[in-house]
C-alpha cells in the first residue's frame, strides 16, 4: 500500500514517528511529527533518489534515518522551524536557565519556593499526552490548563492557584525580556477570587491580657510579640534580626535587603517600651553578632527554626482560649490598626515598609478603623 493511502502513522509518546525508507518510483525517507500549532501529525519527506546506485542510496538513507532519529530524540521538530528562532528553544532548558538566574538576586527562601513551583509545573507537563516542548507553546490556554490542574489535581486553594499564576507570569517575563516571547501570555489569564483571610486582629483588651499573661511567665516571648506589634517586622525577617542591627541611639532596627520580603534595605522605629524591656532582659550583654531571638527567644549565635514564633503562639493561644483566627501575625495587623488611628496611615505605611498606602489599607478592616471626626460635624446643604 502506498504511503498516501496508509495515512499517518501513530505517533509515539514524544510526538513523532520513527523515520523509515520507502523504495519505489521515487525513493524517500519520511516520518510524522506533531505540528505544535495544531497538535496534529504532519508528514515530513526527504527524497534520496538523487543518489546513484541502490546500494549507495540505501547507505545514505540509513545514515539520514540515524541523524533524524538523534535530532528528534533531542527535541527537534521540523514544524517548529517556522517560528522565531528564540521561540523554538526547548521550554525545559529555558526553565532551568531561569531558575539558575534567580540564585544570584533572590533570597534563599524565595529561590526554594520558585524551584518548588517549577517542580509542580514539570509534573503537570509530564502528565500531558502531547506536552509542550518549545517556548512559543507557553501561551494563555496552556497556562490556564496548568492552573486548572493545580486547583483540581492538587486540590489547591484559590490563593495558591494565584501564587502559581504569579510564578508563571514571572517566568514569562523572563522569556519576553530575552526575545523568546513577543508578550506575556499570563496577562490574559485572570486571577481567581480569593476569600478573606481567616485572621483577626486582637482587641485592645486582648492585647492587655496578653501583656499581663506573658510579663509574669515568659518575658522573652513578650519581647517577640512586642516586636511584631510595634515594628511590623515580618516573622521571617524577625528571625534574622541581629543585635548589631539594633541602634539604641537612633531607636531603630535595620532590616537588610538579604532577608527583606521586598528585597530592599529598610529601617523601622523602636519605641521606648521595647527598648526598656530589652534593657531589663540584658539583651545587649550578648555578642553583637548574636540573633535577637534564638530557639528559646533569648539571644543566640544560632538562628531559630522557621516555625519558632507560630509554635509558641499556638501554645499561648490555648492558654488564652482564643480562636485559631488569632495568629501571631495578627499582632502586626493590630499594630498597623492602632498606629494608623494614633499617628495616621502614612506613619503606619512607613513603619510597615509598604510601597503604597493601598497595601496598608488591606490591614485595616472596616470595624477597626476610626470614623472621620470631621464628617461627624459636617452639615452640608441637604437639611
Amino acid at each position: 500500500m502506498s504511503p498516501k493511502k496508509s495515512g499517518p502513522r501513530i505517533l509515539n509518546v514524544l510526538g513523532y514517528s520513527s523515520p523509515r525508507l520507502h523504495e519505489g518510483k521515487r525513493w524517500y525517507v519520511d516520518f510524522y511529527a506533531a505540528d505544535p500549532s495544531t497538535g496534529e501529525p504532519r508528514r515530513k519527506k526527504y527524497y534520496v533518489d538523487s543518489v546513484a546506485g541502490k546500494r549507495a542510496r540505501r547507505e545514505f538513507a540509513s545514515s539520514l534515518i540515524e541523524r533524524l532519529g538523534v535530532k528528534l530524540r533531542s527535541g527537534w521538530n521540523p514544524w517548529a522551524e517556522t517560528k522565531s528562532l528564540a521561540g523554538t528553544k526547548l521550554l525545559d532548558d529555558v526553565l532551568e536557565t531561569y531558575l539558575n538566574s534567580l540564585k544570584a538576586s533572590y533570597r534563599q527562601k524565595s529561590v526554594y519556593d520558585y524551584c518548588s513551583r517549577a517542580n509542580v509545573f514539570r509534573e503537570y507537563v509530564a502528565s500531558l499526552c502531547a506536552p509542550p516542548m518549545y517556548v512559543f507553546q507557553f501561551d494563555a490556554p496552556f497556562v490556564t490548563g496548568f492552573l486548572d490542574w493545580v486547583l483540581s489535581a492538587r486540590r489547591a486553594s484559590a490563593r495558591t492557584r494565584n501564587n502559581y499564576r504569579g510564578w508563571c507570569s514571572a517566568f514569562a517575563e523572563f522569556m519576553v525580556e530575552r526575545g523568546m516571547l513577543p508578550n506575556n501570555p499570563v496577562a490574559n489569564v485572570r486571577k481567581a477570587r480569593v476569600p478573606v483571610k481567616n485572621r483577626e486582629s486582637l482587641t485592645p483588651e486582648m492585647l492587655h491580657a496578653l501583656a499581663v499573661h506573658l510579663r509574669g511567665r515568659d518575658r522573652h516571648f513578650l519581647l517577640a510579640c512586642m516586636m511584631e506589634y510595634y515594628t511590623f517586622i515580618r516573622p521571617h525577617e524577625l528571625r534574622h534580626v541581629r543585635l548589631s542591627d539594633i541602634s539604641l541611639k537612633d531607636m531603630s532596627v535595620f532590616v537588610p535587603a538579604s532577608v527583606s520580603k521586598n528585597r530592599r534595605n529598610g529601617k523601622v522605629a523602636l519605641n521606648e517600651e521595647l527598648i526598656k524591656l530589652m534593657l531589663d532582659l540584658k539583651v545587649f550583654e550578648n555578642p553583637c553578632d548574636f540573633y535577637l531571638f534564638g530557639r528559646d527567644f533569648t539571644p543566640s549565635g544560632f538562628i531559630a527554626p522557621s516555625d519558632v514564633f507560630n509554635k509558641r503562639w499556638a501554645k499561648l493561644r490555648k492558654e488564652m482560649k482564643w480562636p485559631e483566627s488569632i495568629k501571631f501575625y495578627s499582632l502586626k495587623d493590630s499594630g498597623i490598626r492602632d498606629l494608623s488611628n494614633d499617628a495616621g496611615v502614612v506613619t503606619a505605611r512607613d513603619q510597615a515598609r509598604h510601597s503604597d498606602i493601598s497595601t496598608t489599607n488591606i490591614y485595616l478592616c472596616g470595624k477597626d478603623m476610626k470614623s472621620p471626626d470631621g464628617a461627624k460635624h459636617f452639615k452640608g446643604f441637604l437639611d
